[in-house]
């Protein structure tokens, strides 16, 4: 799977992501830090990418717009050091692989998580 990291999230996720079989890009690394998240969520789905985020405003641009891609993934534990939440997250990407692939909202959380399909409705 191919992922873009948000400015909020440690450039650690890279190594983490791509030892686990992931592309993986970070955003400072393409695109200015102070880039809107729309500018973001364009870039991510005219390469592909599904974006990697502890932001909660990448879901309301995905409400409010109807979108159908790219997938976000939404991290929204308190913690979001890789050390702490990797072994959770890798598990869920590999849980909602295909969701991820067709467009989905995927909310992280280290109790439970939850995918729901693009457009949102």
């Amino acid at each position: 799977m191919k992922i873009l990291l948000d400015m909020n999230l440690s450039p650690e996720w890279v190594s983490v992501l791509s030892s686990n079989g992931h592309t993986v890009v970070h955003w400072n690394t393409i695109g200015k830090r102070n880039a809107p998240d729309a500018e973001i969520l364009l870039w991510a789905k005219e390469n592909g990418y599904a974006v990697f985020t502890h932001d909660l405003d990448f879901c309301a641009i995905l409400a409010a717009t109807g979108a159908d891609s790219p997938s976000v993934i939404q991290m929204r534990a308190q913690e979001i050091n890789p050390n702490h939440t990797k072994d959770v997250l890798l598990s869920v990407l590999s849980k909602f692989e295909e969701q991820l692939e067709a467009g989905v909202l995927l909310s992280v959380d280290l109790e439970k998580s939850r995918a729901r399909l693009l457009p949102l409705k």
